[in-house]
């Protein structure tokens, strides 16, 4: 087998650091433990969504009881309820507009995949304009064009049930799991440290830096304004024990 030359191995690794960064992105949180107890509140969440939607609807009841974006919406709420778009009215406004969107293009009568993309970049573009983005929307959009007979028949009552009251009932679960699992939900930033100096950045100072990057970060102004703080605070910290 050829060894490679010594020379060329920090670059190797260098650009397989790179390409790893840009194709496996890992999440800045918790220990396993909390990805664990996401999957137990999310089990939870949806046999109960699911029980309850069927005991409302009745057992004669011709729709379907749950839909695949709930499942897209579990994800969201419980294993990152701090996400900006797993809070309250994202999750709600965005599952609604988008269903309403999405009805509006099925009934259009055009191609399926010509509605499909008008209904998903439709309900984007809505839940954009409410404050309301979530990524299940998109999916609730696209079912309300691509979900077969049963879905087109219903018309816009797809939008009050299944997903409004599976929506709504989702979140209860979501908000009574969260009470349990000790996450704040709906998610309040909570203050780590005190700013370090008076000359330290900000709020404004944030404001104009999330301005100016390229992408949307999906962390609230709130929890990074304090994760930056107690960043600075302990490299304050230890500072002061290196000098000490």
């Amino acid at each position: 087998m050829m060894k490679m030359p010594p020379e060329d191995t920090p670059r190797v690794r260098f650009r397989w650091s790179r390409y790893h960064a840009m194709m496996i992105a890992v999440p800045a949180d918790k220990a396993v433990r909390d990805r664990l107890i996401s999957g137990l509140g999310a089990l939870i969440g949806i046999i109960a969504t699911g029980l309850l939607v069927r005991s409302l609807a009745g057992a004669g009841a011709h729709m379907p009881l749950l839909i695949a974006p709930i499942g897209a919406a579990a994800v969201l709420l419980f294993a990152v309820p701090a996400s900006p778009m797993a809070q309250p009215w994202a999750v709600f406004g965005g599952n609604i507009v988008s269903a309403i969107v999405g009805v509006s293009a099925a009934r259009l009568g055009a191609d399926p995949m010509v509605a499909a993309g008008l209904a998903v970049g439709g309900a984007i573009a809505a839940m954009a304009l409410t404050r309301s983005l979530h990524p299940p929307g998109g999916a609730v959009a696209l079912t309300a064009v691509l979900g077969g007979p049963g879905i087109h028949d219903m018309g816009y009552s797809f939008v009050l049930a299944p997903v409004g009251v599976g929506t709504v009932l989702l979140l209860a679960m979501a908000w009574s799991f969260h009470r349990f699992s000790g996450h704040s939900y709906p998610h309040v930033a909570k203050a780590l440290a005190e700013p370090a100096s008076s000359a330290d950045f900000s709020r404004e100072d944030l404001i104009k830096a999330i301005a100016d990057y390229p992408d949307v970060l999906d962390v609230g102004l709130a929890d990074l304004e304090e994760l930056l703080h107690a960043a600075e605070h302990n490299a304050v910290a230890r500072r002061w024990t290196e000098k000490t």
